[in-house]
């Protein structure tokens, strides 16, 4: 049986800095980026649910009247702003994260053909878990920066003490409510996505290493 990875394995393509950008990481990091953006539109045309910051996201762009690319790119610069009273500070795949997923969530989302019946909306909500954790492991190999959330969550952990996983879960349960009483769909991709993603991105991961050791 194929264990999971609890660390983030160094790859060929991993960055000194998170502003040290090199030819050789720009695929494995607008890859992982564009797949995440994917996954996540996969799971609004299946509307099943989708992930908590999305939920939120479909919650503001229905009342502010913008697309759902623009609210979850809008999201994403209010909470880079509550980054720097935590001495958080961006890197270039922080950047990258915002406009890459952003656009293709809303690419994805406003194209893609709807579900005709139960057994699609399934494949869908599979498919879109396994395009967000291999794009998860992908981008996180990069070492380019966290994205806009993932570093909310680190720069809370780091200034309060508290654990990630109590910080994470806050934050996640805290937008998911505020998102579905403005009117995000939550449902079974929700909380289907929520039990499965930790081990997709961890397998993810763990793949990825043993295919760097072969090398």
């Amino acid at each position: 049986m194929t264990k999971l990875s609890h660390r983030i394995p160094t790859t060929p393509w991993r960055a000194s800095g998170t502003w040290a950008l090199r030819p050789r990481m720009v695929l494995p990091l607008v890859l992982g980026l564009s797949m995440f953006g994917l996954g996540e539109g996969l799971l609004v045309v299946a509307h099943w649910g989708a992930t908590p910051w999305t939920v939120f996201a479909q919650g503001i762009a229905r009342h502010a009247h913008i697309s759902l690319g623009w609210s979850t790119a809008a999201i994403s610069c209010v909470v880079l702003v509550l980054w720097f009273p935590l001495r958080e500070r961006p890197g270039f795949g922080t950047i990258a994260n915002l406009i890459i997923i952003a656009y293709v969530l809303d690419l994805s989302s406003s194209s893609l053909a709807e579900p005709s019946n139960d057994v699609l909306k399934a494949i869908y909500v599979v498919v879109a878990v396994l395009l967000i954790g291999v794009g998860s492991a992908l981008y996180l190999t990069c070492g380019l920066g966290p994205g806009p959330r993932d570093g909310l969550m680190t720069s809370l952990h780091r200034r309060f003490g508290i654990s990630v996983v109590y910080v994470r879960l806050t934050l996640e349960v805290a937008v998911l409510v505020i998102g579905w009483l403005l009117g995000g769909t939550v449902g079974v991709g929700t909380a289907f996505f929520d039990a499965t993603i930790g081990f997709c991105i961890g397998l993810s991961l763990r793949v990825l290493d043993v295919a760097v050791e072969k090398r």
